[in-house]
């Protein structure tokens, strides 16, 4: 009797240390071959693999949480199936993933049709007899599950595969993880050479030197943000000796908004030779962008001719900010004519205005860069500032001025990060 009793002791140790030899070697397997992929979905494609093997069920699921909201639903993002018995794909990834946001903590059903925790639809009943499901926790955030559905064994699944899924999960959380944080760092730095190639572009559009005329001091200068956007201001001489000039903003960041400049500036200078009056270009240049561009993608423009032999200045303007002459008399004129921003719609009809620039007057174009720039507490630098600046340095250089208004911005930031371009054209006609 003593005999069998301790037969059966050590059978049963024997069985229970053959089973963790399994576990382990189950364990070393996955871990072994976890680390040798790296991307998000190699990982997750061979866990549910070596679950469906080593589990012995018919489908495995890993869904998982975005990451900047837990309370969203999860993602079906690894699905694989016994092909060779002609199964469909289940559908009850809501309804775990409800679950396991409620509990955090794995679980059996083995009866699952007549489980009131889930609720099959007409297509699934018969289909899903069982299903075991593990949560992948992360630093104790949930970020996921593991789902297996119908045990090959007919008793379903058990205790041990519990136990055993549920380290799997604690396991693969880790490595799910350092996945997901390797493909974003990928993905910051594509998105970083994509701004630096959008920068480079932005760069070599504008003006590489200012324009020099014999009356005249014009000065020209764009700062983007770190955030590469579509601040545009260009310079074009004609062959009758006139001076096209314009500023813009392209609507967006980084590489579009690049690329959207440089189509702007191809229409501008195709349309310029022609020798049209600025609402022909302006007219003209939209309905070109309007059929060459996405929808929702605009630019604001503000563009003008000026003929230095009468020193009068014709000028169209596309929704941009109205340009500041800063007259003798101390009197601020905005140049105001309407229009729509360019792309808007493709037929439409700009209006045209004109002044004439005296000796010792100032044109200054600008882009809401400059008056939006904002300091630690979240005021705008605004027009009135802009105003006192240029009013204070009115006598100097076109270019000391435009230095004087970016220092100006900068002081008044205080520290606080650039978050949009700062362009900006001076345009000074020199006392007689």
């Amino acid at each position: 009797m003593q005999d069998q009793k301790e037969k059966k002791n050590l059978e049963s140790r024997n069985r229970r240390l053959r089973e963790a030899i399994n576990e382990l070697s189950i364990l070393n397997d996955i871990a072994i071959a976890i680390s040798s992929v790296s991307s998000l979905d190699e990982v997750i494609s061979l866990i549910v693999k070596k679950c469906i093997k080593h589990l012995e069920a018919r489908q495995c699921t890993v869904t998982l949480l975005e990451e900047e909201d837990e309370n969203a639903p999860f993602r079906t993002f690894v699905r694989e199936l016994d092909t060779s018995r002609g199964m469909k794909p289940f559908k009850l990834d809501s309804q775990i993933a409800g679950w396991m946001l409620k509990n955090k903590k794995a679980l059996i059903a083995n009866d699952i049709i007549n489980d009131q925790r889930f609720h099959l639809d007409s297509k699934s009943r018969g289909l899903i007899t069982s299903m075991l499901c593990a949560p992948l926790t992360h630093k104790g955030k949930l970020i996921g599950s593991i789902n297996l559905f119908n045990k090959k064994s007919e008793d379903g699944f058990t205790e041990e595969n519990k136990r055993l899924l549920s380290i799997i999960a604690s396991q693969s959380a880790q490595v799910i993880k350092n996945a997901r944080l390797l493909e974003e760092e990928k993905a910051y730095r594509a998105l970083q050479e994509e701004m630096k190639l959008a920068y480079n572009i932005q760069m070599e559009l504008l003006p590489n030197e200012n324009p020099v005329m014999k009356e005249y001091d014009i000065s020209g200068r764009s700062i983007p943000a770190k955030a590469v956007g579509g601040d545009y201001y260009d310079f074009i001489k004609t062959c009758s000796g006139d001076l096209v000039f314009c500023i813009g903003d392209v609507v967006g960041k980084g590489m579009p908004a690049a690329l959207l400049m440089s189509n702007t500036q191809a229409t501008l200078r195709g349309q310029v030779e022609n020798d049209l009056s600025p609402s022909a270009v302006m007219t003209r240049s939209n309905s070109l962008l309007f059929r060459s561009t996405e929808a929702g993608k605009f630019v604001t423009l503000f563009l003008a001719i000026l003929d230095p032999s009468s020193h009068r200045i014709d000028y169209c303007n596309a929704g941009h900010e109205y340009p500041l002459v800063f007259r003798n008399n101390g009197k601020l004129e905005q140049l105001e004519t309407e229009g729509l921003i360019l792309g808007a719609v493709e037929d439409f009809s700009f209006g045209e205005g004109n002044t004439i620039l005296e000796p010792g007057e100032i044109l200054l174009l600008y882009s809401d860069g400059v008056t939006e720039a904002f300091n630690p507490e979240g005021d705008q630098f605004g027009l009135e500032r802009m105003k006192k600046v240029i009013e204070e340095r009115r006598e100097d250089s076109s270019g000391d001025i435009l230095s004087e208004v970016v220092s100006a911005i900068r002081t008044f930031a205080g520290g606080r990060e650039q978050s949009d371009d700062i362009t900006l054209i001076v345009i000074r006609r020199k006392r007689e």
